[in-house]
């Protein structure tokens, strides 16, 4: 009964649950960014929203690489850190910049992705991943 208020993160079960939360949220996450790729390579015409003023197209594939490319790593544990921080920068965008004047739970999803991605850059990818393959001492 004892072990139930363990609260360190050196617990097995720790690198389990990083494990499930980081592929949980990049599935998530690629069902935000395979859309934006697909207007990026197949469609006739981009519109998306230029938060930071360098260009719809240019926004788009930053978008594109944060949502797709940087979650594919964060799945497999690969400069997780990195890729998370990436993530973290545009869901801040999101959050700060493009829904700003929007009502809460309009940005609430930004908020929500803003703050995980905040957890895993804090707390790294754990054992079960490519970072800890190829980095263990």
């Amino acid at each position: 009964m004892r072990n139930t208020y363990i609260t360190s993160l050196n617990l097995p079960s720790t690198d389990y649950a990083l494990l499930f939360l980081r592929i949980a949220i990049s599935v998530l996450m690629l069902s935000h960014g395979i859309p934006k790729l697909i207007m990026l390579f197949w469609s006739q015409e981009i519109s998306f929203l230029d938060p930071l003023g360098i260009g719809e197209t240019t926004s788009l594939t930053l978008a594109v690489f944060a949502e797709v490319i940087c979650s594919a790593l964060i799945a497999v544990g690969l400069a997780t850190r990195v890729a998370s921080l990436i993530l973290l920068f545009t869901m801040a965008v999101a959050f700060f910049i493009v829904h700003v004047s929007d009502p809460f739970q309009n940005k609430e999803l930004a908020l929500v992705y803003l703050l995980v991605y905040s957890f895993i850059c804090i707390t790294g990818a754990g054992k079960h991943s490519l970072d800890h393959y190829f980095l263990k001492k």
